[in-house]
């Protein structure tokens, strides 16, 4: 999956917090900021859990303000060994 977070979620932990997340899903990929306040996902893993953890990009970490989650599903690769955040 590729998803991007959309509203007030820069400057709350939201990368450490979906790391926490994904990597509790047993997911990987990463996370990342994006210039325009934005936050990009790109996301692997079980379905079950993939969709555990939409719902909670949803909501966020204590202190966002989730506008709007767009997510784009993608063929399974298994390009990754764990999930980080990149800078």
């Amino acid at each position: 999956m590729h998803i991007y977070v959309s509203g007030y979620v820069q400057g709350v932990f939201y990368r450490a917090n979906a790391k926490r997340v994904a990597e509790s899903l047993l997911l990987t990929g990463w996370v990342r900021n994006l210039r325009d306040g934005r936050v990009e996902i790109v996301v692997e893993g079980e379905e079950e859990n993939l969709a555990k953890f939409v719902e909670w990009c949803k909501r966020g970490p204590v202190g966002a303000e989730v506008e709007s989650v767009d997510v784009m599903r993608e063929e399974y690769k298994g390009e990754f060994k764990g999930f980080e955040i990149r800078y």
